[in-house]
Formats: C-alpha cells, sequence, structure tokens
C-alpha cells in the first residue's frame, strides 16, 4: 500500500509544481521502486525497462508518421483539402464553419496529429472567418474539437500506442474501428455547428460552379489517395503498419515537390521539427512503460481490478465508472502516457466483461480526446487558443455543447460495440 501512495502521490505532486509529465513519472516510478529494492538495482531496473519498452518494430511508425504530418503541414496539403470542402459545401449557411470540421477531419486523418491539425486548418481558415464576419471563439472552439477526430479516424499514432500496451491488438482491425466513430463525431460537431448557425442567421455563401468543384478535388485527390494507399495496404496485408509509414513519408515528400510548395532548403527544420516532436514522445513512452512495469510489480491492475468489479457486477456501471475515470485522466495527463499506464489496468476488467479489445481502444482514444480539448493540460486546446488569438475563458462558453456531443458519441460507442466492430468484422 506504501507503494502504491508514493507512486501517486510523488507523481502529482511533481505535476502540481510544473515539472514535465515525462519526468514525473520516470521520477515516481524510480522513487516507488526504490521502496522494495536496494537504490543501485532500481536505477538498473528503471533504465532496463525504460530501454525495453522502446525496444518495439510498431514503434518505428511514430518518428514516420510525425514526419509525414510535418511535411504534409508545410507542403500545401492543408490549403488544398480546405479548398475542396469550401467548393463542395462552402455555399451553405455559416459553410466555412462545416469546412472547419470536414478539413479538420481530413487533414488529422492524413496527418495523424490533432496539433497539426488545429494549427494549419486555424491557421489557414481563420482570417477568411474573421473576414465574414464569423465569432471568433466559436469558429476556434470547432476547430479545436474537430481536430482530435484525426486521432480516431486512421492513420493514428495514438492507436499503434495502444496496440503496443494491450499487448498484441491487431493494427489494422483498431484502424478500420476507428473510421465510423471518428465520422460519427464529425456530425455531432456539425449538428451543434447547424445549431449555432441558424440560430446567428448566417446567410448562404456564393454556389461554386461545377468547374470549381472538379478542380478542387482532383487538386486535392492525391491527398486522399494517400488513406487509400496507406490503410488499404495494412488492412490488404500488403505491408505493416511501420512499412506503412515509410510509404507516407515518401509519398507526402514526393507530392509536396509536385505541389512546388516544398524547397529543399525547408527539409532541415521539417527534420528538426520532427526530431524534436518524436523524442518528447518517445520518452514519455519509455517513462510510462516503466510506470506500467512497476505497478504490475506492485500487483496495482490486479487490485484496481478487483476494487471495480466489487463495486457492481453490472457491466455499464463499471463501464461508465471507467468513463468518468479517463475523462478525469485526460484533463491532466497527455494521450500517449495515459494509454499506456492505464490500458494494463482498465483492459482485464472490461475483457473480463466481454467487451472486445478493439472496441475499448475507440472507447479509450476517444475519452482522451476530450481531454485534449480541456484545461489544464489540453494541447489542442492551447493551440486552437493561440492560433485564433483568443483566450480560453472566451471559448469556454462555445465549448460546452460540443463537450456535450463528444461525449453523447462517446457513450454510443461504449454501448453499441457494433459502431466500433462492424467495419472490423468485414476484414476478417
Amino acid at each position: 500500500m506504501i507503494e502504491v501512495l508514493i507512486l501517486v502521490l510523488v507523481f502529482f505532486v511533481l505535476l502540481g509544481i510544473g515539472v514535465p509529465v515525462a519526468w514525473s513519472i520516470g521520477i515516481s516510478c524510480l522513487l516507488t521502486i526504490m521502496v522494495s529494492i536496494d537504490s543501485l538495482a532500481s536505477f538498473t531496473t528503471i533504465a532496463q525497462r525504460m530501454a525495453t519498452g522502446l525496444d518495439s518494430f510498431s514503434l518505428l511508425a511514430i518518428p514516420l508518421f510525425v514526419l509525414a504530418g510535418q511535411i504534409m503541414n508545410q507542403g500545401g496539403i492543408a490549403l488544398r483539402l480546405i479548398n475542396f470542402a469550401k467548393a463542395l459545401i462552402g455555399s451553405l449557411p455559416g459553410g466555412l464553419i462545416y469546412v472547419n470540421v470536414i478539413a479538420a477531419m481530413l487533414f488529422g486523418a492524413i496527418s495523424g496529429s490533432a496539433v497539426a491539425a488545429t494549427s494549419a486548418i486555424g491557421g489557414i481558415l481563420g482570417p477568411f472567418m474573421e473576414k465574414e464576419n464569423y465569432s471568433k471563439e466559436f469558429g476556434a472552439a470547432i476547430n479545436i474539437t474537430a481536430s482530435t477526430t484525426g486521432l480516431i479516424i486512421p492513420p493514428s499514432n495514438v492507436l499503434i500506442v495502444y496496440s503496443l500496451a494491450s499487448g498484441g491488438v491487431s493494427i489494422a482491425s483498431l484502424f478500420l474501428a476507428g473510421y465510423v466513430p471518428g465520422i460519427l463525431m464529425g456530425l455531432a460537431l456539425m449538428l451543434v455547428a447547424a445549431f449555432w448557425i441558424k440560430k446567428k442567421g448566417y446567410p448562404a455563401g456564393e454556389r461554386s460552379s461545377i468547374k470549381t468543384i472538379v478542380k478542387t478535388f482532383l487538386d486535392a485527390f492525391p491527398s486522399l489517395l494517400l488513406l487509400v494507399v496507406v490503410i488499404g495496404g495494412i488492412v490488404t496485408g500488403i505491408f505493416t503498419a511501420t512499412e506503412a509509414s515509410g510509404i507516407a513519408v515518401l509519398y507526402c515528400l514526393v507530392l509536396s515537390f509536385v505541389y512546388r510548395e516544398l524547397k529543399v532548403s525547408s527539409l532541415k527544420s521539417i527534420f528538426l521539427s520532427s526530431v524534436g516532436t518524436t523524442a518528447i514522445v518517445m520518452l514519455l513512452i519509455a517513462t510510462s512503460m516503466s510506470m506500467s512495469w512497476v505497478m504490475s510489480f506492485e500487483n496495482i491492475p490486479q487490485n484496481v481490478s478487483s476494487a471495480l468489479l466489487s463495486l457492481s457486477e453490472n457491466k455499464f456501471v463499471i463501464l461508465i465508472i471507467i468513463n468518468i475515470l479517463l475523462l478525469f485522466v485526460g484533463t491532466f495527463m497527455d494521450m500517449t502516457p495515459a494509454v499506456l499506464i492505464f490500458t494494463p489496468i482498465f483492459l482485464p476488467v472490461v475483457t473480463s466483461m466481454g467487451v472486445e479489445p478493439v472496441q475499448f481502444g475507440i472507447m479509450m482514444v476517444m475519452n482522451l480526446c476530450v481531454g485534449l480539448c480541456t484545461p489544464p493540460v489540453g494541447a489542442v486546446l492551447f493551440i486552437g487558443v493561440g492560433v485564433a488569438k483568443t483566450s480560453i475563458q472566451k471559448i469556454m462558453k462555445p465549448l460546452l455543447p460540443l463537450y456535450a456531443v463528444m461525449a453523447l458519441v462517446l457513450l454510443m460507442v461504449t454501448f453499441i460495440p457494433a459502431i466500433s466492430l462492424w467495419l472490423p468484422s468485414l476484414f476478417e
């Protein structure tokens, strides 16, 4: 019991005084294990567990998808997706709001990064929306929430991390399982936008000609084709997720030069930015894997599982409790360590009640996506606010109904397994 208290208290104290998450996890693990074994062995054990945690071929996909996302961000891909979405539905009343959602879904899915989608889509669409007198706060709120759909719609780095944490759940099945929930999330956000647009009485925009729609589609088609190539190759077994990430980098690089949006001189900054992001993610993964081992060593997952099952034997009650806990975790912890730390704790509980690991993976990611949009730690929230040049206080009111529909879709995914399992079942 003393070990659990040390682990939890040290972790939260370090977070509270501003220590980075990765260091908070590593230090709390080290101090916890020092209670059970001597100091030298503790340092050696934690170092070994961190190194072992990164010794996975699947993890190689993460830096490559990060690099692909960076290339997309500067290679003109976001602009072409926005132009296509605007030509398609920009004529609707309040059309730029819908464009924001669709473009964020497409770019987020292609780049696999909510942060990249928030900055790219918000940076490009923001000035247009401001020029046409859209509410800056509601535009920022939509951009922030819609960008998280790209973490559910594949390819998604966090689903690769979940596959590792769960002991090898099929990445292809997880990718397929993300499509319907991700699209449902986007449609739910658009429904809130429709009510808001009607309330504000925005007029219809100028209708695009068939010629314009076809032209913008052809411009965006090579970018959209990347999804078919990457996901199609993984699902059909032509290549693994790691090999797909390498293909994605090569494809994006060639496409960006074809678009003439990327210069050779820009590659240095892209590589440096990708290395920086990858280093942060990998350090989080390493320390999180050490925490997972420490918790297993101290029998914490088994104790939590017994405690949860002792509260109720009702499957729905347990799932609601887990959802609440994950929503709480998501408000102060980054997605990667949250997935690595809490998957070994909650997965045995839900599988004992008949929940499929694939369904739980999507449910967990959706929970943590909400956390990305909420204070105090939500990275996407802070980036969206910064891009829109507004404040968190001002966008909280428009965010509330968007939080509500995100929670509603989360409940649907939790209690209707077919939403996430139907598409993977077609490829079994």
